[in-house]
Formats: structure tokens, C-alpha cells, sequence
């Protein structure tokens, strides 16, 4: 019996098993890597500006995302918005320090967002402060900050060299 050319050429090409496509899945694996890389990183740290330096210490916990004062030679600054100067702090002579604590409440106020929402409710504050500053100012931030409902104050500082975490 005669067979066909359409049936010739199907048996001929049956024996040949289908690609994967494998552009696809390296594609998909190439995204699976970079989002695991980005969501893997579980240090956090403070930046230190350069104007300032921190004291060494030994570190036991890592920073979390709070609410940042930093406390320059020349200014105070709260989540970045200059609110003192550090002359008129020890020229007054009162315990608490009115611009820093208007500016805290207005910030537990102004919530935008969920990570905003969790720094507002947690009611902790980091203070960046030079070494150089005198405790006196350092005191009348800190009373400001517990006198207005911020009652966990954490003070950065540098990791010493010599020790790993």
C-alpha cells in the first residue's frame, strides 16, 4: 500500500520532542533573584550626616524607623525641618524647648501612609546628636520629647570597629 506524503512527513517529524521555552523562564527567574536580593537586606541603618559626628559605643539593637532629631553645631533639625538653633536652646532658660515639641505634635498629627501611620503611633524618637554638644542642650531635648508623649528616646551612635553584630 502506498502511503501518502502527509503521512510520510508526520511519522518522519514524530520523533522529535517540542523545546521549552526557556527565554521565559529565565526571565522569570532573573526577577525571582533581583526580588529576593532587595527583600533579603535586614540591616538598617541611620545615614550620618556629615556635619556631624557621633559618639562610639557599643551597639546591642538595631536602628528602627522612627521619628529623627538631629541636633547639629549650629541647628536642631526635626525629620529634617530646622526648628532651633542651638544658641537660642541654651540662652533660654526653661526645660523644654516650645519649637521642637510643636513640631513633634504636628508630626504625630500629619500621617500619610502606613510606614508614616506605624512611626506616628509608635511614639519613639532617635536623636542624632554631635559629640560636641553640651548635655545641658541634649537635656532639654530630650524632656521635650518625653513631655510630649515621645517616651522611648533612642540616642544614635557609631558602631565601634572591633565589634560585629
Amino acid at each position: 500500500m502506498k502511503v501518502s506524503r502527509r503521512i510520510g512527513r508526520m511519522t518522519r517529524h514524530k520523533g522529535i520532542l517540542p523545546k521549552l521555552p526557556l527565554t521565559s523562564l529565565m526571565d522569570v527567574f532573573t526577577i525571582l533573584v533581583f526580588f529576593l536580593m532587595v527583600n533579603q537586606s535586614s540591616v538598617e541603618t541611620l545615614q550620618q550626616p556629615k556635619q556631624i559626628e557621633l559618639p562610639e559605643s557599643a551597639v546591642e539593637e538595631k536602628p528602627r524607623e522612627t521619628v529623627v532629631i538631629l541636633v547639629g553645631k549650629d541647628e536642631v533639625l526635626v525629620q529634617g525641618v530646622p526648628v532651633a538653633r542651638i544658641a537660642d536652646i541654651r540662652a533660654d532658660e526653661s526645660a523644654e524647648i516650645e519649637p521642637i515639641g510643636l513640631r513633634l505634635e504636628e508630626l504625630s498629627y500629619r500621617v500619610i501612609g502606613l510606614s508614616t501611620q506605624a512611626v506616628a503611633e509608635s511614639r519613639e524618637v532617635t536623636v542624632l546628636a554631635d559629640r560636641s554638644i553640651p548635655f545641658s542642650v541634649l537635656k532639654k531635648i530630650l524632656s521635650t520629647c518625653t513631655a510630649r508623649g515621645y517616651t522611648r528616646v533612642s540616642l544614635a551612635v557609631v558602631q565601634k570597629s572591633g565589634q560585629s553584630t
